[in-house]
C-alpha cells in the first residue's frame, strides 16, 4: 500500500478502538482488560521479532521505548477507561482529549524544535472546534461523574499520550520499529497490572463480544494501527501527525451510527467537515514523497 494511503487508514482503524471498548468494558474491568491486551500484542510483536531476525535495542534504547509505552498506551489509555468508568461522560473525556493535538505541538515547539506555522495553529485551532462540534450532542448535563478526580485524569491522559508521542519521535525513532513497539507495550503492561491489583476485583464474564473486542483491539489496534502511529511519527513532524487524532471522532461517530443506531446530525456532519479542513491546514506542507524509515 503506497504510504500516503497510510494517514487514512490509521484514522480508520483508531477509531474502531472506542467501537471495540464498548463491547468489552460492561464484561471486564478496564485495567485488567488493557493489561491483557498489552499482554498478548506484545507476545505477538516479540515473537514476531524473533522469527523475523530484527535486533532488539540497546538497554537504554530498550528504556526509551519502555517510557514511551507507560505514555502512549499505559498512561493514557488507562486514565482515559479509568475516569469514564468512574462516570466522567465520555464525549467530555473525548473532547479533553481533543486537546492532544494543540498540546503536542506545543511541546514538540519546545523539546525538538519544530516550527508551527501560522497555518498549522490556525488549522489546529479549527480542527479542535471541529471536534467539538461533532461531541457536543454527546455531552451529557449531568455532573455525577464530574469530579475534580475524573477531569484530572482525563487531562492527566491527554498529556501523557502528547509527551509519550514527542518522547517516541525524540529517543525512539532508530529502534527497530517491532523491538520498539514490543517493549512499549512491556512498559505499558507493566503499569496496567500495577493499577489492577490496586483497584480493581479481577472479575471476568466471559462472552463473545469480550473475546471479539480483544482480539479486534490486540490484533488490529495494538498491532496494526499502533505501528501505523509509529511509522507515521518517525517520518513526519509531531504536530502534524497528532493533527489526525481531530478526525477520529467523526469517524467513531459515522461507525456507531452504522453500528449501533446512534444518532447523527448535520450540525455533527458540519463539524466533521471542519475538522477536516483543520486537518487539512495543518498537515499542509508535507512532502508526498515520503518514505517509510529503513529498519
Amino acid at each position: 500500500m503506497p504510504v500516503r494511503y497510510f494517514p487514512a487508514l490509521f484514522v480508520a482503524l483508531w477509531a474502531t478502538g472506542f467501537i471495540g471498548a464498548r463491547y468489552a468494558m460492561p464484561y471486564m474491568e478496564p485495567f485488567l482488560f488493557l493489561a491483557a491486551r498489552f499482554a498478548i500484542a506484545g507476545a505477538i510483536l516479540g515473537i514476531w521479532v524473533v522469527l523475523a531476525g530484527n535486533n532488539w535495542p540497546s538497554k537504554r534504547g530498550a528504556m526509551h521505548a519502555i517510557i514511551a509505552g507507560c505514555l502512549i498506551h499505559g498512561a493514557y489509555l488507562g486514565a482515559v477507561f479509568w475516569a469514564i468508568h468512574k462516570g466522567l461522560p465520555a464525549g467530555m473525556s473525548a473532547l479533553v482529549v481533543g486537546l492532544q493535538p494543540l498540546i503536542t505541538a506545543l511541546i514538540a515547539g519546545v523539546t525538538l524544535g519544530e516550527k508551527i506555522q501560522p497555518r498549522h495553529w490556525t488549522g489546529l485551532a479549527v480542527g479542535f472546534i471541529g471536534v467539538a462540534m461533532v461531541l457536543w450532542p454527546k455531552l451529557s448535563i449531568s455532573a455525577d461523574g464530574i469530579t475534580p478526580a475524573t477531569v484530572g485524569a482525563s487531562v492527566f491522559s491527554v498529556i501523557a499520550i502528547s509527551a509519550g508521542t514527542v518522547w517516541q519521535k525524540r529517543f525512539v525513532g532508530q529502534i527497530d520499529l517491532k523491538a520498539g513497539t514490543t517493549l512499549q507495550y512491556l512498559g505499558a503492561m507493566i503499569v496496567m497490572v500495577i493499577m489492577t491489583l490496586i483497584f480493581e476485583t479481577h472479575q471476568i464474564i466471559w462472552s463473545g463480544s469480550l473475546v471479539f473486542a480483544m482480539f479486534w483491539l490486540v490484533v488490529v489496534l495494538s498491532i496494526g494501527a499502533v505501528l501505523l502511529l509509529m511509522i507515521l511519527i518517525n517520518q513526519g513532524a509531531v504536530s502534524k501527525v497528532a493533527s489526525l487524532f481531530y478526525l477520529v471522532p467523526g469517524v467513531t461517530a459515522l461507525m456507531a451510527y452504522v453500528l449501533f443506531g446512534e444518532t447523527l446530525t448535520l450540525f455533527q456532519l458540519v463539524g466533521m467537515g471542519i475538522a477536516t479542513l483543520g486537518v487539512a491546514l495543518s498537515t499542509g506542507g508535507q512532502s508526498r514523497r515520503a518514505t517509510l524509515p529503513s529498519r
